[in-house]
């Protein structure tokens, strides 16, 4: 029996332990922590507690000015890769139409070398022509020519086969000895720029 006694006070005494620990505790689980009133430090206004919970104006206004900051670093940086890209474009359109032009340009002097080198064959051809003919009939046709073309035909031919057709020329009149004259001056300054063929 004293057995059971001692066992009913042991969960007499558990039982009170029990109820008052709870009423201690009860009121602490269901009520709303209550809020902590601000601190006001100068011109500073703050919660008490933790430093990261500490609320400042002028750290706010810097923030925000930072913030516009970046926003505007980013939008510059953003403006400077387009351009950059514009231009890289337009670099590469200047290179091909450089290399285009280039290419054009080498065809150019590809069909020009060959026209010299095809007109001064004619050329050539046209000379002995006119040498094999007579004075007269040389003449005849050279008058119905551009000073251009009877000065490039004259080049070619030989010194005995030009003073003839020059005389004739001269002969017929002051407006053809003029011309005469005018296709000698033209004659001598194309046969000292290049040296004379036969």
């Amino acid at each position: 029996m004293k057995i059971l006694q001692s066992n009913w006070l042991c969960a007499l005494l558990g039982a009170i332990c029990y109820l008052a620990t709870s009423l201690l505790v009860w009121p602490k689980l269901h009520l709303p922590p209550r809020p902590a009133a601000p601190v006001v430090v100068g011109d500073h206004v703050g919660t008490p507690g933790a430093s990261w919970n500490f609320k400042n104006p002028e750290v706010n206004e810097l923030m925000a000015d930072l913030q516009a900051q970046k926003d505007s670093l980013n939008a510059r940086e953003r403006q400077l890769n387009e351009l950059a890209a514009r231009l890289d474009a337009e670099r590469q359109e200047i290179t091909v139409v450089t290399q285009t032009v280039a290419r054009l340009q080498a065809d150019f002097d590809q069909q020009v070398v060959r026209v010299r080198a095809e007109e001064t064959s004619n050329l050539k051809r046209l000379a002995k022509i006119y040498s094999n003919m007579s004075p007269e009939g040389a003449t005849m046709i050279l008058k119905e020519l551009p000073d251009d073309q009877v000065v490039k035909i004259l080049v070619f031919m030989k010194d005995s086969d030009t003073a003839p057709i020059l005389e004739l020329m001269a002969r017929e009149g002051e407006k053809e000895a003029k011309r005469a004259a005018t296709i000698t001056e033209r004659l001598r300054l194309s046969i000292t720029s290049q040296p004379k063929q036969s």
